[in-house]
């Protein structure tokens, strides 16, 4: 819940270093593998160059307290030289060079040069802000990392957890240190075919030249008419409507190698674009205004006005889901599903069309754009800069992207300003992840929250069948978000009778207590567990009615795995009310509601 996708391949680890789960029990070692999917909303705007991606797979080997700097370090030299044969000579790393609070990495500098044969002059040592890595979040464990350079491109990263950041950016000593390490398969595929950017390697060869088949036009120069090609387009589609094309200009031309180089950007950001959003579609994601959704959308919607922009006829969402199906469907599974991938794209596809027409009638309103106005424009009908630019150049010809810049950050401190409001302007007093309060008040409403979504997991079970499960929740002094998982939307009556349930069982007034057991245990009595958690050993069962064994007669309402806080009887929840129900992705549903 810290972040809005997952950009690092430690995340689901971070229970492992902080003791709260165990390895050995839920993986049988101390030391674990894993290639995750990722994606970086960071590195957005760079990407085009010869090493940034969105969404790229990080390899990774983790350890939870087995082995430390000597054996991470000669493990990462060993398959580097040995397993994937780069010579050693093309390798350099770095170090932590220490500050007023931490002292530098001795230790990982006298390994390198000691035990793995560097030079000192092939070892670098760099600041916190190039060697530190961590935490994920506002607090989580962090540490000093040694990264490894193949060519003078970094290619993975060793991170030694030995601290936790506290939210008050204070370090303490983890009782457990442990290994995190990530290498980009992108950046490596790099070093092993001899290429000079990810966009060569073999990952996107097959996109890529489908691209420079059906996209000529991006390497062709911009139309000189004032009724550009892509104009045309524009007014085939319904997107301008004809009247507004007399007030459109085209951008002036710029020197070929200039041009160039922009095309074969615009290319690359393409392929990029088209295979992440295809990614996070088939991870259920969907399009919208608002959080992860609309890092999906900002995708999207630049693909498009690549399209425009490059007057591109071909359906590049088409083409590219069939791509990426043939070759990641037998290592992501969840590709296959390209029908239902392709239903996304196309409708947002559409939709974006409607805001470019009633955007073009807004941008012919102004004589000169500001950063202020383009900020509004591309926030309100979500009309980029570049496409601005496209448009009606004369009218943003003194618009920086600097402006621009510094209009979306002003716009972000005062959206700061407001979540920092909203929770009394002095942070949150409780923050589990799941539960956000900033004063007793809230806390106390987020409490009564949080037992209404075990009364509402089990009533859903109730009407929907005993297959439901928890997907998440989320909840602060305003509403409870629940995800579970169904394939469908609840009809009306469904919904009703969920509502009254919970109501009814709140009515009863049953009592709400928790005991303290093993994992084991907890699960032999009954109890339901939340699916995507890593529990620790001893964990609490809370029980809402009387407490007796599963099957037998006055058997509590909910039995569920949770570390609390409750409310210790049900009437003090109040009454429970259905706001609203939405898909959150493929087989996912979110119901919100509210207490009054």
């Amino acid at each position: 819940p810290s972040v809005l996708l997952t950009t690092a391949g430690m995340q689901q680890f971070k229970p492992y270093y902080i003791g709260k789960a165990d390895a050995m029990r839920d993986f049988g070692s101390k030391n674990v593998c894993s290639v995750q999917k990722c994606f970086r909303t960071s590195d957005i705007d760079e990407v085009g160059d010869e090493t940034h991606l969105t969404f790229f797979e990080m390899l990774g080997n983790f350890s939870f307290g087995g082995y430390w700097k000597k054996e991470a370090i000669k493990f990462a030299y060993d398959f580097i030289v040995n397993e994937l044969g780069i010579d050693r000579g093309r390798i350099t790393a770095t170090v932590f060079g220490g500050d007023n609070e931490i002292s530098e990495d001795k230790e990982s500098f006298r390994i390198w040069h000691e035990e793995i044969g560097l030079s000192k002059e092939k070892i670098k040592k760099h600041s916190r802000a190039d060697n530190f890595w961590g935490p994920t979040g506002n607090e989580g464990p962090c540490g000093p990392t040694t990264e490894i350079y193949v060519d003078g491109v970094e290619i993975w990263n060793v991170v030694f957890n030995e601290y936790y950041q506290n939210p008050d950016k204070s370090l303490r000593k983890l009782e457990i240190s442990g290994v995190d390490t990530g290498m980009g398969l992108e950046r490596l595929a790099v070093m092993l075919q001899g290429v000079k950017s990810v966009f060569e390697t073999d990952l996107f060869e097959p996109l890529i030249s489908k691209l420079r088949e059906v996209a000529p036009t991006v390497f062709l120069p911009a139309p000189a008419s004032a009724d550009s090609s892509s104009q045309r387009r524009l007014h085939l589609a319904g997107r301008i409507p004809p009247s507004a094309g007399t007030e459109l200009r085209p951008a002036p031309k710029l020197p070929h190698e200039i041009q160039s180089a922009l095309h074969e950007k615009a290319l690359r950001i393409l392929a990029d674009h088209l295979r992440s959003s295809i990614f996070l579609v088939a991870d259920g994601l969907r399009p919208s205004n608002k959080e992860a959704g609309y890092i999906l959308r900002r995708l999207l919607r630049r693909i498009m006005v690549y399209e425009i922009k490059y007057d591109i006829h071909a359906e590049l969402f088409v083409l590219a889901v069939d791509i990426i199906k043939k070759q990641y469907a037998d290592w992501y599974p969840e590709v296959k599903k390209s029908k239902e991938i392709l239903d996304v794209l196309m409708e947002e596809k559409t939709k974006f069309e409607k805001a470019v027409a009633q955007g073009v009638k807004e941008i012919n309103k102004y004589e000169k754009i500001t950063a202020h106005d383009a900020f509004y424009i591309y926030e309100t009908f979500g009309l980029p800069f570049e496409l601005l630019q496209e448009l009606v150049p004369e009218k943003v010809r003194d618009l920086k992207k600097e402006d621009l810049e510094a209009e979306r950050k002003k716009h972000q401190e005062i959206s700061r300003a407001g979540v920092e409001k909203k929770f009394g302007g002095h942070g949150l007093v409780l923050d589990t992840g799941e539960l956000k309060a900033a004063n007793n008040e809230e806390v106390e409403k987020v409490i009564r929250f949080h037992t209404a979504t075990h009364l509402l997991q089990q009533a859903l079970r109730d009407v929907l069948g005993p297959e439901i499960h928890q997907m998440g929740s989320d909840i602060n002094p305003e509403r409870m978000r629940f995800d579970f998982n169904f394939n469908r939307k609840l009809t009306d009556e469904e919904l009703k009778k969920v509502e009254s349930i919970v109501n009814e069982e709140i009515q009863k007034d049953l009592p709400v207590s928790f005991e303290e057991m093993t994992f084991e245990e907890a699960k032999k009595s009954g109890a339901r567990a939340f699916f995507k958690e890593k529990y620790p050993d001893r964990v609490r069962v809370y029980s809402i009615g009387p407490d007796s064994p599963v099957g037998e007669e006055g058997q509590p309402y909910s039995k569920e795995v949770c570390g609390g806080p409750h409310v210790s009887n049900t009437l003090k929840i109040g009454k429970f009310k259905i706001t609203k129900q939405e898909a959150v992705g493929a087989g996912t549903r979110r119901i919100r509601a509210v207490v009054e």
